[in-house]
């Protein structure tokens, strides 16, 4: 509710209509289409995770079957993934909040709601003076948008589901210096693209590739791996 009025706000500035998502499931959030031109289109999912010593939870990046294997298509997107110039991340990091006992709470009454209304495109926006009644339950927000391949790990974000998992270290999300980043886009989406199905023959015996030390052995680039972090490499 507090960001979007600012996130209409953003694009009317620089000439964009927003598309939300036509299903609750589907890719992407928001979409950015250039009123000018509208094949020039940018994904936009926010993303919220929350800090836990020095490190975040972690958060899906979207899926990796379907819409991201076959590109021309338009399953769970709102637009085929290949008539996006761009995948964005708004990334919103909070601290969890220690709510005291019922006991503890003052209850106050909120002020009454400001008459005044503002347009942002076709929307009212209303603002509410003072919101003292209602605990907040996170605090000490963090913002920061990024190309989510630059963002991605090499691990799935979800065990039942075909989701990219982002890196959880906060500096690294703030950075974009996740797996991918110093590889390239290409080597994330050809990675994502195989995850899981690729075999590597390793010992004489076949290994699904879940790990991006064994993509870059069946790529015959294991000397990419000292561009990558070695917090993110699988231990072995």
């Amino acid at each position: 509710m507090h960001l979007f009025p600012q996130i209409m706000e953003f694009a009317q500035r620089f000439g964009y209509k927003v598309v939300l998502a036509d299903k609750q499931n589907w890719y992407p959030d928001l979409t950015f289409v250039c009123e000018e031109n509208e094949s020039i289109k940018f994904a936009v999912d926010i993303k919220t995770t929350f800090r836990r010593n020095g490190k975040t939870a972690g958060f899906t990046l979207g899926s990796h079957g379907s819409y991201f294997k076959e590109r021309n298509k338009s399953k769970n997107i709102q637009f085929p993934y290949n008539q996006y110039a761009a995948h964005y991340c708004l990334g919103i990091v909070y601290t969890r909040n220690e709510i005291p006992d019922s006991e503890q709470l003052n209850i106050y009454k909120t002020e009454e709601i400001d008459a005044t209304q503002s347009m942002v495109g076709y929307r009212k926006v209303t603002r509410v003076k003072k919101l003292e009644s209602i605990v907040s339950v996170i605090k000490d927000f963090d913002f920061f948008v990024a190309e989510k391949w630059k963002i991605a790990s090499d691990k799935q974000g979800s065990g039942n589901t075909a989701n990219i998992g982002s890196i959880s270290d906060i500096e690294d999300l703030k950075e974009g210096n996740g797996v991918f980043s110093s590889l390239g886009e290409k080597f994330f989406d050809e990675y994502w693209m195989n995850f899981g199905t690729a075999v590597l023959i390793k010992d004489g015996k076949p290994l699904k590739i879940k790990n991006i030390r064994d993509f870059l052995e069946f790529k015959g680039r294991l000397d990419l791996l000292e561009k990558i972090n070695p917090k993110y490499l699988p231990r072995n």
